[in-house]
């Protein structure tokens, strides 16, 4: 072999060599998972992919995505490759969005999809219908709806407890902002999630002022069920408390959920309360939300709570 024929040769087997790894690396940066399209952009030929599948280099995921190696995926993988095999501009939304984003428990098929035009797929379920570049985003190299999009679109295919416990999740974890869900509500006029997610920002925004104290709301609740009556505004441990039941040790203190985007205050009544507790009181908070729809049932938890007197429950 002449110099020039073997500098070449050397020169294509370099080249074979980079987009290996160009491809391996692509393939660990997207959870193990390739588009027929990124192969053909790496310079695969069609009759390569064919090849690579045949000999168990690629395994089909849905039809022009594949795994890299092996067909063993992470739930990570699975997500995106439904979003590659629905085209560009697709992205994970609804439950699948909303299990990335930790606002459900993990969910796995069928994998939830947005895009402009599609059809089902085995294991993947499409939404048709254009997104705002304002509800698009990406997480760990997935793309996917903005929190504020999917907690939108949770609204129209979960109930409303559930849909609250997203909304509590996203406050929790510091991702929910207001005014990104406002402008969502303002670009969805006319779908059903209006009237749910609307209620659910009027309770966030309802004044305080506009309530009575805890203390009252506990006292009325008292009377109307016959439950004896608590101190109210007394002082345990240096910390001021709503209403306590002193021969049973047992408290109430509020516990209102309002999306500020952060959670200092509810960290600092936990710890509070661990403390009390470590004193042998017993603390339950109340919101408002369960004093106003369910009574009976908080009525009868206090029952049971002061049944018990100051026995530690096990």
């Amino acid at each position: 072999m002449g110099t020039q024929a073997t500098a070449r040769h050397s020169w294509q087997r370099g080249a074979l060599v980079k987009r290996e790894r160009q491809l391996a690396t692509l393939a660990q940066r997207q959870h193990g998972v390739l588009s027929r399209r990124q192969l053909l952009k790496a310079g695969l030929s069609s009759r390569t992919i064919r090849r690579r599948v045949e000999a168990g280099r690629l395994h089909p995921l849905h039809r022009e995505v594949y795994a890299l190696g092996h067909g063993v995926v992470s739930m990570r993988g699975h997500w995106l490759a439904a979003v590659l095999a629905c085209g560009e501009g697709a992205v994970l939304s609804h439950r699948s969005a909303a299990a990335l984003l930790g606002l459900i428990r993990f969910r796995r098929i069928p994998v939830e999809v947005s895009a402009m035009r599609g059809r089902e797929r085995t294991g993947i379920s499409v939404h048709e219908g254009g997104l705002h570049k304002d509800d698009r985003t990406e997480v760990d190299r997935i793309p996917t709806t903005t929190v504020a999009r999917t907690l939108f679109d949770l609204a129209e295919v979960v109930d409303e407890r559930k849909l609250e416990k997203a909304f509590e999740e996203a406050d929790r974890l510091r991702v929910l902002r207001m005014p990104e869900l406002e402008a969502v509500c303002a670009r969805g006029y006319g779908r059903r999630a209006l009237a749910p997610i609307r209620r659910l920002i009027d309770a966030a925004r309802m004044p305080d002022e506009t309530q009575s104290p805890l203390e009252d709301r506990v006292l009325e609740l008292c009377r109307k069920y016959e439950i004896p009556l608590p101190v109210t505004g007394t002082t345990i441990l240096g910390r001021e408390v709503d209403a306590f039941w002193p021969a049973e040790r047992l408290m109430v203190e509020s516990d209102s959920w309002k999306f500020h985007g952060h959670r200092e205050a509810f960290e600092r009544d936990r710890t509070r309360d661990a403390a009390m507790q470590a004193e042998g009181y017993r603390v339950v908070r109340l919101t408002d939300r369960r004093l106003k729809q369910e009574p009976t049932i908080v009525a009868n938890e206090l029952r049971r709570l002061l049944a018990q007197g100051g026995r530690a429950v096990a």
